[in-house]
């Protein structure tokens, strides 16, 4: 129901005819409130679909878009627009020199994405392979959740590809690792693990959250999918909540992860997809200097006796998989290992101690702290996130809180 224009007056003026010529009451006419025509219309920025439900005008039509029989929206719990389009620049960014269809699905925040494919792939008495160190939510999700319902992990070396070999076990559901690992920044052969599970016949997931496509685009090494935070370099500035999944696998195991999401609501706004979508525009222009900068710092904290842990560095134990499997760089995430860590963070000035990385701000963060009495990360570790100030500032700010 709505309006006709006036048909005198400006174009480009909102103008409707009196109130006289329509039957319907004040009230319903503020709910039912006229629109423009908006089917010539090209935005340069995407508007945000800022909808729960769409309406249809047709009974069938609605009908044919809940079942699947034509394209369309209907309840943002399944699907909306502005969600769709950040998982289509998602999927094109990871597709990037494949020649296989890539899909993604978004998520309410990163964990949403990681629980979605645990609890899609295994069952009570599965069996899961994952890297010893491994991020502390991931690490709680199987340890604190999945394993009151019956489903086991190993936690391997899994730059190890012998160890990774001799874990799995006729009950894998699942081997999951990590591009770079959170916080140690261990590196992951990604086609040496790949060429296991197909050999095993076992799903295999990686968590490329410390490396986005810029860096490192796994579906190219074999992955099976690729898992994001999204709040962190995709997202890009610290204000938004979202993760995602991305395959080049358009099988009934991609169509189970979609109904889950789906059936559990963990599905992404579209504000926060907007907000994605903007982050994305310079995702390589920041991720370029993040990583620039990462080197410098590494290879100065290096020559100055500080014990770093950076995959750019030739004496890193990762340094020639990194090398390999890397295009852009080896990321802006580093470590150091101090003897006072929360000495050294207090007296900082540039750097912010907070928890979350991959933003415009350089980020600081004592991560056993975070992880609580039971982490494993080593108490001496603090999780360096470069942002995009100047090289100059954060390595005098490191100086000083370093003498």
């Amino acid at each position: 129901m709505s309006d006709q224009p006036a048909s005198e007056g400006p174009m480009n003026l909102p103008v409707v005819e009196p109130a006289a010529t329509t039957p319907y009451a004040e009230n319903t006419r503020a709910v039912h409130a006229p629109r423009p025509d908006l089917s010539a219309v090209r935005p340069l920025g995407l508007p945000t679909y800022r909808t729960a439900a769409f309406e249809f005008e047709r009974t069938q039509d609605y009908a044919d878009v809940l079942g699947d029989r034509k394209p369309g929206y209907s309840y943002s719990r399944i699907d909306n627009p502005t969600a769709d389009a950040f998982a289509l620049g998602l999927a094109s960014l990871e597709a990037h020199g494949l020649d296989r269809p890539v899909a993604a699905q978004v998520f309410a925040s990163g964990m949403a994405a990681i629980s979605t494919v645990f609890l899609s792939l295994c069952r009570s008495g599965a069996h899961v392979v994952a890297p010893a160190a491994v991020y502390g939510g991931t690490y709680g999700l199987l340890t604190h959740i999945l394993g009151r319902f019956g489903v086991d992990a190993s936690f391997v070396d899994m730059t190890d590809l012998e160890t990774v070999r001799g874990a799995i076990r006729d009950n894998t559901a699942l081997v999951w690792a990590e591009t770079i690992a959170n916080p140690t920044t261990a590196i992951t052969d990604i086609a040496g693990v790949a060429a296991l599970c197909r050999d095993a016949g076992v799903p295999f997931a990686i968590d490329s959250t410390f490396a986005p496509a810029p860096v490192c685009r796994p579906l190219r090494w074999g992955a099976d999918l690729v898992v994001h935070s999204a709040t962190k370099y995709l997202g890009g500035h610290s204000d938004v909540l979202a993760g995602a999944l991305v395959t080049a696998k358009l099988d009934d195991a991609w169509a189970a992860l979609a109904q889950l999401r789906h059936d559990e609501g963990a599905v992404l706004g579209p504000v926060e997809a907007w907000l994605l979508l903007r982050g994305m525009r310079t995702l390589y222009a920041r991720v370029e200097r993040q990583s620039q900068t990462a080197f410098v710092l590494a290879t100065k904290l290096a020559a100055r006796g500080v014990a770093v842990d950076y995959p750019g560095l030739q004496n890193h134990p990762g340094h020639a998989v990194a090398a390999r499997q890397m295009q852009g760089g080896f990321g802006g995430m580093l470590s150091i290992r101090v003897a006072d860590p929360l000495a050294v963070v207090g007296k900082l000035r540039v750097w912010v101690p907070a928890t979350s990385l991959g933003g415009v701000e350089s980020l600081i963060e004592h991560r056993a702290s975070v992880e609580g009495p039971t982490s494993p990360t080593p108490k001496s570790l603090l999780r360096l996130s470069v942002g995009l100030e100047h090289p100059d500032d954060l390595w005098s700010d490191l100086v000083q809180a370093l003498a």
